[in-house]
């Protein structure tokens, strides 16, 4: 497993890892699983709506992947984003 820190300030990284062929990319904000890129489907997906600060992470990791920030709405209606 690979950790690269998008934002040090933030406090939040990203886990790289594979699972039976499937490449991820998990954000952790502080402690804890908020997102993460399905490289082989290309999807990322949303885990929930978690704090202002989480979403903001949430928003680095959507960008990082050329993704389109998200609002609260939008995170929890549609969880999932093909790219």
């Amino acid at each position: 497993m690979k950790t690269i820190y998008i934002n040090r300030r933030a406090n939040n990284h990203v886990n790289q890892y594979e699972s039976e062929g499937v490449k991820y990319d998990d954000l952790i904000s502080y402690t804890t699983r908020v997102a993460y890129l399905n490289h082989n489907e290309r999807f990322i997906s949303v885990l929930g709506w978690f704090s202002s600060t989480t979403a903001k992470h949430i928003n680095d990791f959507l960008e990082f992947h050329g993704v389109d920030r998200m609002t609260k709405k939008q995170m929890l209606e549609k969880p999932t984003i093909n790219i």
